[in-house]
């Protein structure tokens, strides 16, 4: 099978999975705890698995020993939140979790197709539905950053607005910065996190980013075929992954899409399918259709040339993870609203660590 393929494959099965999940029913409240050992939750893409992300999981480790690592690796359409396909699947960037220091990798959600609101949001319900004790981030060293980290480790929520960062408890304005991605993400969870009523005070664990790593030069030495000057950068059990499964022809896939299926909605969803879609609207929907009434798309080029740029940097890109998947606003806002309405482990230590997984989070889980 080629990687093309694989990608197809990917995208099919995965969208059967997001209407299965759809039709669920929403988690219960999960029981009371039944031992005491704590968890540690960390959201991470691991695309791949950086010496960043080891550094992160062992500092969380070493502060919190004897806890159960929980690793959240986004699954369904194996999008990342850029928008963009990851370099693995995600049965083996739970793989590597496992063989560097993880004792549990669960599905997280469905990135590439929502906006950065959805998913933080469906993030901190995965937070809550774990019951999680600690949750570490990594974040890059800026003019002001660490006030803003300090009232999160006070338990306040922080909301990025445009060219403004508030406090939620006190309505304070305490930055007008832009923020760097990673630190982005920290405070939008925290946001998160306060609206489902989550106390995250002292939850967190924040952890300095490491220098001399990036995941874009990784990514970019692995389609190249040379390792030698990224080896560094990554664990061994990243690279002896990487290395096999690029010998099995599932991998790399960053560069990837279901182009066909990206080409064929944009020519031939109507403007009013176009404007269901989740990210989409009536002006977007129009646009299409006006330019595919003068020209058929034939690329994925010509689909990204007429998406504006949006308010985030990401946007044509999560648009075109929207046309892959065919997945409507309706559908994600139904989608979120249950989340999870399944827990799915994608890969575990051991039977002892998925036990003890099952009494700490008071409720079942289905294996990947």
């Amino acid at each position: 099978m080629t990687s093309k393929n694989i990608v197809k494959d990917i995208i099919l099965k995965d969208r059967k999975t997001f209407y299965k999940d759809l039709d669920l029913s929403p988690l219960s409240e999960s029981q009371s705890n039944q031992n005491d050992i704590n968890l540690i939750a960390d959201f991470t893409e691991y695309s791949p698995l950086h010496n960043g992300h080891f550094h992160c999981m062992k500092e969380a480790i070493r502060q919190v020993p004897d806890s159960l690592f929980v690793a959240i690796v986004p699954g369904l359409f194996e999008r990342s939140g850029r928008g963009l396909p990851y370099i693995l699947p995600r049965q083996y960037r739970g793989e590597i979790a496992i063989s560097v220091g993880a004792d549990i990798v669960v599905e997280g959600p469905p990135m590439g197709v929502m906006g950065s609101g959805q998913y933080s949001l469906c993030l901190g319900k995965m937070f809550k539905s774990l019951n999680t004790d600690f949750i570490p981030r990594g974040y890059k060293v800026t003019d002001g950053f660490d006030e803003i980290l300090n009232r999160i480790s006070k338990g306040h929520g922080i909301a990025p607005k445009p060219y403004k960062i508030v406090d939620m408890d006190t309505n304070e304005i305490i930055s007008n910065n832009k923020l760097e991605e990673d630190n982005y993400v920290i405070v939008s969870l925290s946001k998160s996190l306060t609206r489902l009523g989550f106390d995250f005070k002292d939850k967190f664990i924040f952890v300095k980013r490491i220098s001399g790593v990036s995941g874009t030069l990784i990514r970019e030495a692995i389609s190249s075929g040379n390792f030698e000057n990224v080896e560094k950068m990554m664990p061994q059990n990243t690279i002896d992954v990487l290395k096999r499964e690029i010998d099995a022809g599932n991998c790399p896939l960053h560069n990837l899409r279901f182009d066909e299926e990206i080409i064929n909605n944009a020519n031939n969803l109507t403007a009013m399918e176009l404007s269901k879609l989740n990210l989409f609207n009536e002006k977007l929907a129009e646009k299409f259709v006006n330019s595919r009434s003068e020209k058929s798309f034939n690329s994925i080029e010509d689909v990204k040339e007429i998406i504006s740029q949006g308010f985030s940097s990401h946007y044509k890109n999560r648009v075109l993870s929207v046309l892959e998947g065919n997945v409507g606003s309706s559908d994600i806002s139904n989608y979120i609203e249950k989340y999870p309405s399944v827990i799915r482990v994608i890969d575990y230590k051991n039977k002892d660590v998925l036990n003890k997984f099952k009494e700490k989070i008071g409720r079942d889980y289905v294996l990947f």
